[in-house]
């Protein structure tokens, strides 16, 4: 009687015995047949949720101005709304561009004055005690009373409208990214320790590949508050941008406009946000990995 086959044996055994409807295993890493498929159908899922949430508030918002009596010039209806986007997208586009690139150049220079100085911070606590109270009072100015100060000081052009976006823009980058430095893992801070890395060599290669998921994150904070400074900073000195186009839709009683200015915004913002989240998953693919074989 003969003892049990290896592993050989049973291998030429399953292929004489017909072995080839057995499906081999599938190669480690490659991706299952359709997967690219299967992630765009759960993308669309993902968003039907909150596509349901908005039409929902619409319907609600529509019945409520057309069966409530409500004076249109107070609140229109969303029917409103929607045909000023079209009427007005000319001179919502225009105005749009103007807007989006104060944004963008302030966020630049928030991410850049952020990160250097949380880098500061980091690497110094005396400057930490020193200059950490400064950051939070500058928070406490009102960007109206902040806004017609430096439209004095440096004109009436773009400029002061990338520095109050800046101003208002670069905290969250330096609270999240200083979070980010004091969260690297112990074990490989004295790794590189017992490895005698000076503490340049640690920050470049431990320290800071650890903090990026914090400043992207910071980032996408100050994308919301960088929107809300654009508008104050336009209302108070611009002849263009969308928060100009809004006041002066208000001044001349368009509240169907000025909605329709309101949700060009939010959508500038989403899209950011957006945009934002696409970079990290492409720059970043280490921070959106999965913590355990469960997660998987």
């Amino acid at each position: 009687m003969s003892g049990p086959a290896g592993p050989e044996v049973r291998d030429e055994r399953a292929r004489r015995a017909g072995g080839a409807g057995v499906i081999p295993p599938a190669r480690k890493g490659a991706p299952a047949p359709g997967a690219w498929l299967d992630a765009a159908r759960r993308a669309r899922l993902s968003v039907l949720p909150a596509l349901a949430v908005i039409l929902c508030l619409l319907g609600a918002w529509e019945l409520y101005v057309d069966l409530g009596g409500v004076d249109p010039l107070v609140l229109p209806a969303p029917h409103a709304v929607l045909a000023s986007l079209y009427d007005d997208r000319a001179l919502l586009w225009s105005n749009f561009l103007v807007t989006a690139r104060e944004i963008a150049l302030g966020i630049v220079a928030a991410m850049a004055a952020g990160l250097a100085m949380a880098v500061v911070i980091h690497f110094s606590p005396t400057l930490r005690r020193a200059l950490y109270p400064l950051l939070v009072a500058s928070q406490a100015v009102p960007v109206p009373m902040l806004a017609p100060v430096l439209a004095l000081w440096l004109g009436f052009g773009i400029l002061p409208k990338v520095v109050v976006i800046a101003l208002v823009s670069f905290f969250p980058v330096v609270v999240t990214t200083l979070a980010g430095f004091a969260a690297v893992d112990p074990e490989l801070l004295r790794l590189m320790r017992t490895l005698d890395a000076g503490r340049l060599e640690t920050f470049r290669r431990v320290e800071l590949p650890a903090a990026l998921p914090s400043v992207v994150t910071g980032t996408k904070i100050a994308i919301v508050v960088a929107v809300i400074g654009a508008v104050f900073a336009e209302w108070m000195s611009a002849s263009s941008g969308l928060g100009y186009l809004f006041e002066q839709s208000i001044a001349q009683l368009l509240p169907a406009r000025a909605f329709a200015t309101t949700a060009v915004l939010c959508a500038l913002s989403i899209g950011l946000f957006t945009l934002m989240t696409v970079a990290e998953r492409r720059l970043l693919p280490w921070a959106n990995q999965p913590k355990s074989e469960g997660d998987r």
